[in-house]
């Protein structure tokens, strides 16, 4: 399995006004340089390979209920609706896109956003 780090990179730095840094020793992308979104995790959650995101209301339920062995509820986070998903098992990087989409959505202002629906 190659290294999804680059991919997932590509698909933060994609969006309008994001910038990425280490933070809790891992890479992060922030809106604005301020408001966290998705954060890589590689030695938080049982050894496992991922990322968390903001996700909007009730998402992280339905994903992990559909799908425990790709989607889980992250520590520190979770019991704000934030997703975990695995990156140890084979990816959907379409579906990851528009996870990460999504969660920047959650995260940025509505002016970002807007520049996303142009």
């Amino acid at each position: 399995m190659s290294d999804p780090l680059p991919r997932l990179r590509a698909a933060c730095l994609a969006l309008p006004e994001v910038t990425e840094r280490v933070s809790h020793g891992e890479p992060c992308w922030f809106v604005r340089d301020r408001r966290l979104f998705v954060m890589y995790a590689d030695h938080h959650h049982d050894d496992r390979l991922g990322f968390w995101c903001a996700a909007p209301p009730g998402e992280q339920e339905a994903l992990v209920g559909a799908d425990p062995g790709r989607f889980f509820r992250p520590p520190h986070v979770g019991h704000r609706g934030w997703l975990g998903v695995y990156l140890d098992v084979p990816a959907d990087w379409d579906q990851i896109g528009e996870l990460v989409t999504e969660a920047y959505r959650v995260i940025a202002p509505r002016t970002l956003v807007a520049q996303l629906d142009r």
